[in-house]
């Protein structure tokens, strides 16, 4: 995978209460995929508990955002002393 945010290397895939899934975006820049991703989980479903999990995966399919219902973002993991998310 490129450093290059700009690649069209992510994919969103939102995660349902009836275990289903789909992917809503394939094939996007990083900050695409990052907007969708923050709509999704303060949509109506991301709110009522309708959309449980929210991903965000590279070109290699590995997952580098995770937001849970009810958690908030699980991945990558909260560093309280940088206050930062994957430091």
């Amino acid at each position: 995978m490129s450093d290059d945010a700009d690649a069209r290397e992510f994919s969103v895939a939102q995660f349902f209460a009836d275990d289903t899934w789909a992917y809503d975006l394939r094939n996007v820049d990083g900050r695409t995929a990052v907007e969708r991703a923050k709509a999704l989980t303060e949509s109506v479903g991301g709110r009522d508990g309708t959309t449980r999990r929210v991903i965000v995966t590279d070109g290699g399919d590995f997952t580098v955002f995770e937001w849970t219902f009810g958690k908030g973002v699980t991945y990558p993991p909260f560093n309280p002393a940088t206050g930062r998310f994957g430091e």
